[in-house]
């Protein structure tokens, strides 16, 4: 065989043989990145799937009174939602005193149209507590009730833990506070919250089975 063929087959193949490992490493490299890839997908679907951190059993609304919210439609936790605070709490049958209490006050474009508040929100059962013609006299004084339900109101939306060891300014200027854990809270150490974490458009609500009397 010619000398000259021979040293150039034997160039080729060493060349090859330097070139393989190049490849493999390239191929191993390649097959990584891929797999990354895949287990970057998966745990992206995961978390879109509620899978991931960010679902939370505390963003749920909690607490026995809970049970009687109806399951669909406007008066529902995922209709009241969609509305602003005051027009939520009209399609909520066990708000209906206090929605009364908030129209004759006037207050319904205020709490409708205020940003991030919390609305501590007294049952009909509440409003029963206190004296029919106690009830009447206040319904009657716009001014005091006007100080009555802002005092309900808290400008700062307000999550479950929040409400652990708290202290608050009310829009009626004054301060409530609150204390409790888990799905077990009170406010001013009289009023238990029944179903808390209630989301509207524009507030946090806390169902509350008193009535709130600002101190002053």
């Amino acid at each position: 065989m010619n000398p000259r063929i021979r040293t150039r087959r034997t160039a080729v193949t060493l060349a090859a043989a330097a070139m393989l490992p190049l490849m493999l490493s390239a191929c191993s490299d390649n097959s990584g990145d891929s797999a990354k890839a895949d287990s970057s997908k998966s745990s992206s679907a995961a978390a879109d799937n509620g899978m991931g951190s960010s679902a939370s059993p505390m963003d749920q609304p909690f607490g026995p009174a809970c049970s009687s919210v109806p399951k669909s439609g406007a008066g529902s936790f995922d209709g009241m939602a969609k509305d602003p605070v005051a027009t939520a709490a009209s399609n909520n049958p066990a708000l209906s005193t206090l929605v009364t209490a908030v129209k004759k006050a006037g207050l319904v474009d205020t709490l409708n149209n205020a940003q991030n508040i919390t609305v501590f929100a007294p049952t009909n059962d509440a409003f029963a507590k206190i004296p029919k013609a106690t009830l009447d006299k206040v319904l009657s004084d716009k001014a005091q009730l006007t100080k009555i339900l802002t005092y309900h109101v808290v400008g700062q939306k307000l999550a479950p833990k929040d409400l652990e060891n708290g202290s608050f300014a009310t829009l009626e200027k004054s301060k409530l506070t609150t204390s409790g854990s888990g799905e077990s809270y009170t406010v001013n150490k009289s009023a238990k919250v029944v179903c808390g974490n209630v989301k509207t458009a524009n507030a946090n609500v806390y169902i509350i089975d008193s009535v709130l009397m600002p101190t002053s």
